[in-house]
C-alpha cells in the first residue's frame, strides 16, 4: 500500500507539472513521464518507440493489401475491361507494377530512414511545396476515402446475410461504417502494440478467407466446370482510358505497399527488415490475387460479377452450399483488420508533416500516456466520417486512386533525381535505373488516359489538390501573422493538449 501510494503522488506530480507548464509555454511541453508502472524510477522520452519487428511488418503490408480490395475491385476491373481473359492479365500487371514500385520504395526507405512515407522522399528532393500538396492531397482525399471505402465493405458484409435477396439499406451500411471507423481510432489511440497483435490474428482470418476461394474455385474448375475460359478474350475493350481505369481498380486491391515506409522510426533494423517485409509480400500477393481471381470466374459469368454488391458472398452462396455464411464473416474480417492497420499507418503521415511544421502544431503531439500519435489519428477519423457522405465504392476508388498515383510517380521520380542531384547519398538498397524508369512511364499513362472516361473524379481530385497552395501560401511561408491569430492557435494547441493529454515529441 505504501509503494502504491508513492506511485500515485509522483504521476500526481507529474501531472501538475505538466499542465503548469503548459500555461507558461503554450506549444514547448517537454514532459517526462515513466514509461512503466513497475518501476516508479524509470523515465523516458515522448517519443514513438521502435515496436516493430519483420513479422509485424509482413503483418502490417499483407493487412492492408489483403483488406477490402479483392473482394469488391474484381467487379470494377471487368466491367472495363469486358473479358475474362484480359481481366486476368490486368490483375497479373498490378501485381508486377505493385512489386516494381515496391522495390524502388526499399531504396527510398533506406536512403532516406524516416516515417512519412511519400511526404518525406517528396520533400527531400523537391522541397516543401511540392511535399505539403501530398499531404494535403493525403490528409484531405486518398487516406479519409480509403477509410471510407474498408468501413463501407465491412459493414456491407456484415449486414448482407440479412439481406440476401434485396437491395441494402444505405442508412444502416453507412453508420455501421463510422462507428467502425471510430472504434478502429479509439484502439489506435490506446495502444500500438494492442493494434499490431490484433493484425497478426486478423492477418490469418483474411489470408484464410482467399484460400477457401481459390480452393473452392480451382476445386469447381477441376470438376470440368470451365465454360467460362472458353474464348475468354472475347468482348476485350480496345478503348486506352477504361483500360487505365480498370487498372486503378486493380491497383487499389494492391494499395498498401508503400504504407511500412510510414513507420520507419518505429520499425527495428530498418535498413534489413523494410526490404525483407516487402521481398516477402508482394510475391506472395501477386500469386493469391492471380489465384482468387481465376477462381471467382470460373464461378461467376462477368454479368454475374458486376451485378454482385458482394462478389465473395455470391461467389459462397454459388459453391459453399450450407457453409456460406463463412464468406462474408471472413471478408468482414479482413475488411476490418484492412481498415484498422491502414488507420494506423496513415495517421503517422500527418503526425510527420505536423512535426515538420507543415500541418498544425496540435496534430505533432503525442499522448504521454500511451505514446500514440492522439490528435492525428482522431483529426483523420473526422475527415473520414466525412467521407462517407457516398457510399459508392467505385467513384471514391477513382476519385482517391488518381491523385494517389500522381504522388507515387512523384515519389519515384524524386528518386531519381536525388541519385543525379546528390550521388553520394548513402544508398543501403540501390536497385536497377530501368525499375523507376518503366514505372514513372505506366504511371504517367494511368494519369493520362483516365480525363475523359472519369472527367469529373479526376478535375475534382485536381481541383482539391491545388487548393492546398493558398493554405502553403499563408499557413508556412506568412511568418508574421496576426497577434490575435497567433493567440487563438495558441488557445487551441492548448486545448487539444489537455484534451488528449499529450505533448510534443523530444
Amino acid at each position: 500500500m505504501e509503494r502504491r501510494g508513492v506511485k500515485e503522488d509522483l504521476v500526481s506530480q507529474i501531472v501538475k507539472g505538466f499542465f503548469s507548464k503548459m500555461k507558461r509555454t503554450s506549444l514547448e511541453a517537454d514532459l517526462m513521464t515513466p514509461e512503466s508502472n513497475d518501476d516508479v524510477g524509470s523515465v523516458g522520452k515522448v517519443k514513438l518507440k521502435k515496436e516493430l519487428g519483420l513479422l509485424e511488418g509482413v503483418a502490417i503490408i499483407l493487412g492492408i493489401i489483403f483488406g477490402s480490395g479483392i473482394f469488391i475491385s474484381p467487379k470494377g476491373v471487368i466491367q472495363e475491361v469486358g473479358s475474362v481473359g484480359f481481366s486476368l492479365l490486368v490483375w497479373v500487371a498490378c501485381g508486377l507494377l505493385s512489386t516494381v514500385g515496391a522495390l524502388c520504395y526499399a531504396e527510398l526507405g533506406t536512403t532516406v530512414p524516416k516515417s512519412g512515407g511519400d511526404y518525406a522522399y517528396i520533400h527531400e528532393a523537391f522541397g516543401p511545396l511540392p511535399s505539403f500538396l501530398f499531404l494535403w492531397a493525403a490528409n484531405f482525399i486518398f487516406i479519409p476515402t480509403t477509410n471510407a471505402i474498408m468501413g463501407l465493405t465491412f459493414a456491407s458484409y456484415v449486414i448482407q446475410p440479412f439481406f440476401p435477396n434485396c437491395l441494402l439499406p444505405d442508412a444502416a451500411v453507412r453508420i455501421i461504417a463510422a462507428l467502425t471507423i471510430c472504434f478502429l481510432t479509439f484502439v489506435n489511440c490506446y495502444d500500438v502494440r494492442v493494434t499490431t497483435k490484433m493484425q497478426d490474428v486478423f492477418m490469418f482470418g483474411k489470408v484464410a478467407a482467399l484460400v477457401i476461394i481459390i480452393i473452392a474455385g480451382l476445386t469447381y474448375l477441376f470438376l470440368g466446370n470451365s465454360t467460362y475460359f472458353e474464348g475468354i478474350f472475347e468482348g476485350s475493350t480496345s478503348d486506352p482510358g477504361k483500360i487505365a481505369v480498370s487498372f486503378y481498380s486493380g491497383i487499389f486491391s494492391y494499395a498498401g505497399w508503400n504504407y511500412l515506409n510510414f513507420m520507419t522510426e518505429e520499425l527495428k533494423n530498418p535498413y534489413q527488415n523494410l526490404p525483407r517485409a516487402i521481398y516477402i509480400s508482394l510475391p506472395l500477393v501477386t500469386v493469391i490475387y492471380a489465384l482468387a481471381n481465376v477462381a471467382y470466374l470460373a464461378v461467376l459469368t462477368p454479368n454475374e460479377m458486376i451485378a454482385s454488391n458482394a462478389i465473395a458472398v455470391t461467389f459462397g452462396d454459388k459453391v459453399l452450399g450450407w457453409m456460406s455464411w463463412i464468406m462474408p464473416l471472413f471478408v468482414a474480417v479482413s475488411a476490418f483488420g484492412g481498415l484498422s492497420v491502414h488507420i494506423m499507418t496513415s495517421s503517422r503521415l500527418c503526425f510527420v508533416g505536423a512535426r515538420q511544421g507543415q500541418l498544425p502544431s496540435m496534430l505533432s503531439l503525442i499522448n504521454v500516456r500511451h505514446m500514440t500519435p492522439a490528435p492525428s489519428l482522431v483529426f483523420l477519423n473526422i475527415l473520414s466520417l466525412i467521407m462517407l457522405c457516398t457510399s459508392d465504392i467505385y467513384v471514391l476508388i477513382t476519385y482517391s486512386s488518381f491523385v494517389e498515383s500522381f504522388f507515387i510517380a512523384l515519389s519515384v521520380g524524386g528518386m531519381m533525381w536525388m541519385r543525379y542531384s546528390r550521388p553520394s547519398l548513402p544508398r543501403p538498397i540501390k536497385v536497377s535505373i530501368a525499375l523507376p524508369v518503366i514505372f514513372v512511364i505506366v504511371c504517367i499513362f494511368l494519369l493520362v488516359l483516365p480525363c475523359y472516361v472519369r472527367p469529373f473524379e479526376v478535375a475534382m481530385g485536381v481541383i482539391i489538390t491545388l487548393t492546398g497552395i493558398p493554405f502553403y501560401f499563408f499557413g508556412i511561408l506568412w511568418k508574421n501573422k496576426p497577434q490575435w491569430f497567433e493567440e487563438r492557435l495558441g488557445l487551441v494547441t492548448r486545448c487539444v493538449q489537455k484534451l488528449f493529454l499529450a505533448a510534443k515529441e523530444d
